[in-house]
């Protein structure tokens, strides 16, 4: 059994506890990162992450402190529409459509869109450039046990790290915010998502897409061109059962079925990855904080993905721990700043999480109606000029 000492242990290997070890490590900070999965770093593998990550504008300059933009920036596509259409009307067709443009807020795009297997792949490369940090794939944790002063963590592998700061990263049913018994609140809505990518003949002019209809949204995110023809990331949100069908159907059926759930906007889509699916829950952990323990992305919250909320809440997080530990090296992992770090954000994720879930259930309206009234409220917000700003800046994070 071997021991090792570092500052920072970050429990899970996903883009989050990525971007947070490439981030602690180029702040000096000495880290290992450990994940029981090995990250998938290919396309059309078995096993690759289907789903894409919008960066929207806050997180970019995080990116670019820790040495990860430069690896990004050529395979990322802008997001500088914001497209709501609504569709409940009697036939899946727009009656509708509200632009939300980057322009009337900022010079810069709303954000930037990237595929989650290119993310791993590009991420796990830039802490291989870091000599202070140390990734473990393969190898989670099993076990944690703290005192005042330090941690120490049980591997998988029958190793420990013993460390002033653990960061749990490790998911929504992290094994590090089990371990130190704190418990979460969620909300289980009945509906799956279906991911994956598309080929369209009409161009997306990078204008991220969301239809909603009834069932949950189906969202279009722009992706670099693939095989030559415009491309966009999937997600499209169902009732469980309904989404389990669209999942087993036959390629030219599925394409069928999604070109009609995308009301033709883009012409015919034709599926150019797998399919991936998962449920879709709400949760978030009644505190943010243990005894050397700081929870963060899924591990301290899960939203549905509406709105390109749920990674950058979580780099919401880890700049906020970054600062704190910054701002304090010699206090890394104490009560001090563990408490701060939950005063700052436990409040805001909370409003968050319910935001996103009121948006959820309305997106998944099935009487007429209701539908109708969602229709209505989406125009009333938008005509009003002050209203549609902020609610762009809210959804940026920057209010």
């Amino acid at each position: 059994m071997a021991d090792t000492t570092c500052d920072i242990l970050v429990s899970g290997g996903g883009i989050a506890g990525l971007t947070a070890a490439a981030a602690f490590g180029a702040a000096g900070f000495t880290v290992v990162c450990v994940d029981p999965t090995a990250p998938v770093t290919e396309r059309d593998v078995a096993g690759s992450d289907m789903r894409t990550t919008a960066f929207l504008q806050p997180a970019k300059a995080l990116l670019e402190d820790c040495g990860l933009w430069a690896r990004l920036k050529d395979h990322a596509a802008p997001l500088q529409v914001m497209r709501i259409v609504d569709a409940g009307g009697d036939t899946p067709a727009p009656r509708v459509i509200k632009d939300f443009n980057a322009a009337d807020i900022s010079d810069q795009p709303f954000g930037w869109n990237l595929p989650n297997w290119l993310l791993r792949r590009e991420m796990v490369a830039r802490l291989a450039d870091l000599p202070n940090v140390e990734f473990r794939p393969g190898i989670g944790t099993r076990s944690l046990f703290t005192r005042t002063a330090q941690a120490r963590v049980g591997l998988s592998d029958g190793n420990r790290v013993t460390c002033k700061l653990v960061v749990a990263c490790d998911g929504r049913g992290s094994p590090m915010r089990e371990a130190a018994g704190i418990t979460v609140k969620t909300t289980r809505y009945g509906q799956k998502a279906l991911a994956f990518a598309s080929t369209h003949p009409i161009a997306h002019q990078n204008v991220s897409t969301e239809i909603h209809r009834s069932g949950g949204p189906f969202t279009l995110v722009p992706l670099p061109d693939y095989q030559g023809q415009p491309s966009s990331a999937i997600v499209w949100m169902e009732r469980g059962p309904r989404a389990q069908e669209l999942f087993d159907l036959e390629v030219a059926d599925f394409e069928a079925a999604m070109t009609e759930r995308s009301c033709g906007l883009f012409g015919d889509l034709k599926l150019a990855s797998r399919r991936t699916i998962w449920p879709i829950i709400s949760q978030s952990a009644d505190r943010l904080n243990g005894e050397r323990l700081a929870l963060m992305a899924e591990a301290a919250h899960v939203v549905p993905p509406i709105g390109a909320q749920g990674l950058n809440m979580s780099l919401g997080d880890l700049r906020t721990l970054l600062k704190l530990a910054q701002d304090r090296p010699e206090g890394l992992g104490d009560v001090q700043m563990l408490e701060a770090y939950h005063k700052a954000r436990h409040n805001e994720i909370q409003l968050r999480v319910k935001g996103i879930d009121l948006l959820n259930r309305t997106s998944m309206l099935e009487a007429r109606p209701l539908r109708d009234a969602r229709a209505m409220g989406l125009n009333a917000l938008y005509s009003l000029a002050p209203v549609r700003k902020t609610l762009m800046q809210m959804g940026l994070g920057v209010t």
